[in-house]
């Protein structure tokens, strides 16, 4: 079990500060973990996350599975060594691509066969055996196999959905006991996942049938996967509270920083999404004042830093003239510079979050976030993320 201790609580929100204990470090909440599908988060070499100092990362068990394979990251020393990253590691158990790869799955109810995305091999996805490689890698927190549902979906193809996942949990949570009951075993934790799209009566039916198991923490699953923010927001509202308090709480593939600060304010503690980093690659920066898209020309002879309020060493080091014409020129440090800048700007936002909650104003930090937010344009959708 990960010991999980919650120790500051804000008094007009579910909003809290927590720890969570892990073999690698211990985890700081509310905390956003930066995506490292492959083991590697996309631009980082592993001492420049590690300057950055996020509470803990996430990488991927189906990426992992088909490259470079279990075998060859023992080989390699487990996937702390692969990713030249200390800290606490979470992995996805490959959930999400038996929604973002439909088309090359076949999906039954003892788990799931994918054909590679990479050469069209034959992968075969278990409950037992996703565990079981999570171990094998050496993470900190293995998640179990579920379905992730598309947006919208019928009610009757959720309702099976949902008894699937949950009997998936258990076999998984089932692995794992008997992996960490030997001497020499595997260490890490278990989380299970909420589904249920955004109906009530089937998230609380997935919640009360896992929360009866020893699960080290629970996942809110099967969101930002195309509905409206407003939905997105009201189903986190209905769906935090579902879940044990005395348990961290993960938001998966989520999000935007209102989207963040929203869940924050739920009870939700960690959470991962691709947006910072994907973003960076195209362009598009977060700022305390807002977003901008370092491809525009009026930022050619821009000689201030991306954000004046930041102190990460692109902001330190580069004018926005510099970084635009090295994005255009299509330098690749111009992705490595701009990603540095996003992933501080996401992991200050839960500092602050947490500082807030610790001086008991989490309320107008929340409201500081969302009046910056709200100025700016946003599609109607919630972004669709790769776990």
């Amino acid at each position: 079990m990960l010991p999980f201790t919650v120790t500051h609580s804000d008094r007009d929100s579910a909003a809290r500060v927590a720890e969570l204990a892990t073999p690698h470090g211990t985890v700081h909440t509310p905390a956003f973990m930066p995506v490292g599908t492959a083991g590697t988060v996309k631009g980082m070499a592993g001492w420049e996350l590690e300057r950055l100092a996020p509470e803990m990362v996430l990488a991927n068990t189906y990426h992992l599975l088909l490259r470079p394979g279990v075998e060859k990251i023992e080989e390699m020393g487990g996937i702390h060594r692969l990713m030249a990253w200390p800290g606490p590691i979470l992995t996805d158990s490959g959930g999400y691509q038996v929604f973002s790869l439909a088309a090359r799955r076949r999906l039954d109810d003892d788990g799931v066969t994918f054909h590679s995305h990479l050469d069209g091999s034959v992968h075969r996805l278990t409950p037992e055996n996703v565990v079981e490689t999570q171990s094998r890698y050496g993470v900190d927190v293995a998640m179990v196999l579920d379905e992730c549902l598309p947006y919208p979906v019928e009610l009757g193809s959720a309702r099976e959905s949902v008894s699937r996942s949950i009997a998936w949990a258990r076999r998984g949570l089932d692995r794992a006991e008997r992996l960490r009951e030997a001497s020499d075993g595997w260490r890490g934790g278990v989380f299970a996942i909420q589904q249920g799209s955004v109906d009530e009566d089937l998230r609380r039916q997935c919640s009360e049938e896992l929360i009866g198991h020893d699960f080290d923490g629970f996942a809110i699953g099967g969101l930002a996967v195309g509905e409206p923010s407003a939905v997105l927001h009201e189903a986190v509202a209905m769906a935090a509270p579902m879940l044990p308090a005395s348990k961290p709480r993960y938001l998966m593939g989520v999000g935007y920083p209102e989207d963040l600060v929203h869940a924050v304010a739920c009870g939700v503690d960690l959470f991962d999404c691709v947006l910072p980093t994907r973003s960076a690659r195209t362009g598009k920066i977060f700022t305390s004042t807002g977003e901008i898209n370092i491809k525009n020309a009026r930022f050619a002879d821009d000689l201030r830093p991306l954000d004046e309020a930041c102190g990460c060493p692109t902001c330190a080091s580069y004018s926005r003239a510099a970084l635009r014409h090295l994005y255009v020129a299509r330098e690749v440090t111009s992705v490595v510079l701009l990603t540095v800048h996003n992933l501080t700007f996401f992991l200050g936002l839960m500092r602050g979050a947490r500082e807030a909650i610790m001086a008991g104003h989490y309320g107008r930090f929340r409201q500081r976030i969302d009046g910056i937010r709200n100025q700016l344009p946003r599609s109607q959708g919630s972004v669709t993320t790769a776990r």
